[in-house]
């Protein structure tokens, strides 16, 4: 459901393609009645979330100061500093699902304070909240179509084993970075299918167009800001943590996360006309297998890919106003009625088989409709 206060060219459109493997079926598995209570949003949810990634933020960066500076209080470099740099910056993958929350403003039920959250949690990452709702509406009202933004980030799987392996050793090493941040000022990628590349500020309301614009700014500040504050108080030495314990993971560690999220989430799909097929919900809790390896592994990729619920992409292309609590309760429900038969719902293990998988013709069944 769509926020009734969202004017044209701000809102997020439920995905309500006739076409499609069960797609009105799903739609109407649950009742106004039965949906209300999964839109609600509960704020002290939400505020818990937020600082339980802080939390462990600001835990590996006590770790990594402690190991990372000696007794005569300069930096020195222990192999042990590798631990707070992998843990930060699955973290501030972390922190960008809540960003996420807040662009589609689930994050606080007081719009003032959405956005503030979410504006300071995205600044912290380089990412301006603000521009990001403005992409990310395109791509929930044009799922795999022309507009679509992120077509250029996950189309065209499987490319093969070395293909992705490839780019994820460009992204750890912070070779790809500038892309994920020239994407998060409002610039995707070229879309090899159109040959064009989305400006997404193009297609939206002048509000909307005006508070990504100031945004931006704000993040350029918050990134020069924090490190001059840093070095007028600690000198070089808080430079140099600052760029270790935060840069240095937002520019490596982040980045093959993003990345392999978003094939997770639209890799590798064969049916474009429903986001039932057009999407992916990984599982992370229990496995379809009932293997125990299986459920290790799901575990796993809840820790590592999908903090915050964010693995149950199926259903938040579905109703996009669930806020991220409520998606596995959602999961359960559309399950129980037989909705999500043939959707893509799969294991990490299945997941990671079918995007990793070689490079082989796409066989795309239906196009995707207005």
């Amino acid at each position: 459901m769509n926020s009734p206060a969202a004017p044209r060219g701000e809102e997020f459109r439920d995905d309500t393609r006739a076409p499609g493997s069960g797609n009105a079926a799903a739609r109407r598995a649950l009742s106004a009645a039965e949906l209300a209570p999964l839109t609600a949003l509960h704020d002290g949810r939400s505020l818990a979330a937020v600082a339980v990634t802080f939390g462990v933020i600001a835990a590996a960066v006590g770790f990594g100061v402690g190991v990372g500076i000696s007794a005569g209080n300069s930096v020195g470099f222990s192999p042990w500093l590798l631990l707070p740099v992998v843990v930060i910056g699955i973290q501030q993958h972390a922190l960008f699902i809540l960003a996420h929350e807040a662009a589609h403003y689930r994050l606080h039920s007081r719009r003032a304070v959405n956005d503030a959250l979410g504006r300071f949690i995205g600044m912290a990452g380089g990412v301006s909240m603000c521009t990001y709702r403005v992409t990310h509406r395109l791509h929930h009202n044009n799922l795999y179509g022309p507009e679509d933004p992120d077509t250029a980030i996950h189309g065209g799987y499987p490319r093969g084993v070395g293909y992705l392996w490839k780019k994820l050793l460009q992204d750890l090493a912070g070779l790809n970075a500038w892309k994920t941040y020239a994407y998060f000022f409002g610039a995707p990628a070229l879309n090899e299918a159109t040959q064009k590349a989305p400006r997404p500020l193009d297609d939206t309301s002048p509000q909307l167009r005006r508070a990504a614009r100031r945004d931006r700014f704000g993040v350029l500040a918050f990134h020069l800001g924090v490190p001059l504050l840093l070095g007028l108080t600690y000198g070089s030495r808080g430079l140099l943590l600052y760029g270790l314990l935060w840069l240095l993971p937002l520019l490596t560690v982040l980045q093959p996360i993003l990345r392999l999220r978003a094939v997770c989430e639209h890799g590798a799909v064969t049916d474009l006309a429903s986001p039932l097929t057009a999407a992916r919900t990984t599982l992370t809790t229990g496995s379809r297998s009932g293997r125990a390896s299986d459920r290790l592994l799901n575990l796993l990729g809840r820790a590592v890919l999908f903090p915050h619920h964010v693995n149950h992409h199926v259903e938040h292309h579905l109703y996009p106003a669930v806020p991220h609590y409520h998606l596995p309760r959602l999961h359960r429900l559309l399950q129980a009625r037989g909705a999500l038969a043939g959707a893509e719902v799969r294991d990490l293990r299945e997941t990671l088989k079918i995007v990793f998988a070689a490079r082989r013709p796409r066989l795309v069944t239906t196009q995707p409709t207005a």
